[in-house]
This record gives structure tokens, sequence and C-alpha cells, in this order.
């Protein structure tokens, strides 16, 4: 398994526009991915079950992949996150 954490510095967090770029990455990947915010987990390959995690400025988000290409999803996903969030 591998993850990353990053802290959210865009001033309108997590909105239809970087998730839709979330979701387009994971669905690319074989791997189980997931995003955690606090106690919740949504998975990134579902609009709804992103946009429910309400990902503001300054929130700390958990992403995993586990699977035969963890390396790649997981590489895939820290650079959407970190170029658009």
């Amino acid at each position: 398994m591998k993850r990353f954490q990053y802290t959210v510095k865009s001033l309108i967090g997590l909105h239809a526009r970087p998730a839709g770029l979330l979701i387009q990455t994971a669905r690319a990947y074989r791997s189980e991915i997931t995003i955690q915010k606090g106690g919740k987990t949504a998975n990134p390959k579902s609009l709804m079950s992103v946009l429910s995690l309400n990902v503001n400025q300054n929130d700390v988000i958990v992403v995993t992949a586990e699977g035969e290409d963890e390396e790649e999803a997981i590489a895939g996903m820290e650079g959407v996150v970190r170029e658009n969030l």
C-alpha cells in the first residue's frame, strides 16, 4: 500500500473541476484508491463520494492506493492533487 498526505492550499477547496480530474485519473488505474479527510473515506472514482468529503482550504487529506499498479496510481493522484489543490 502506498499513501501520501496533503494540506489543501486552494482557496475554494475541492470543487467540481479538480474532483473531475481526480476521478479521471483514478479511473485509469486498477488499484483500489481512497481519499480520507478526518474520519470520512471516499472513492475517488465517484464524483458524489469525493464531493461528500467537503474538502476546504487547510484541510488535510490522505490518499492511498493498493494493488498491482499502486506505484503509478499514487504518483498520478499526487500529481493531480498538488497541481489542483
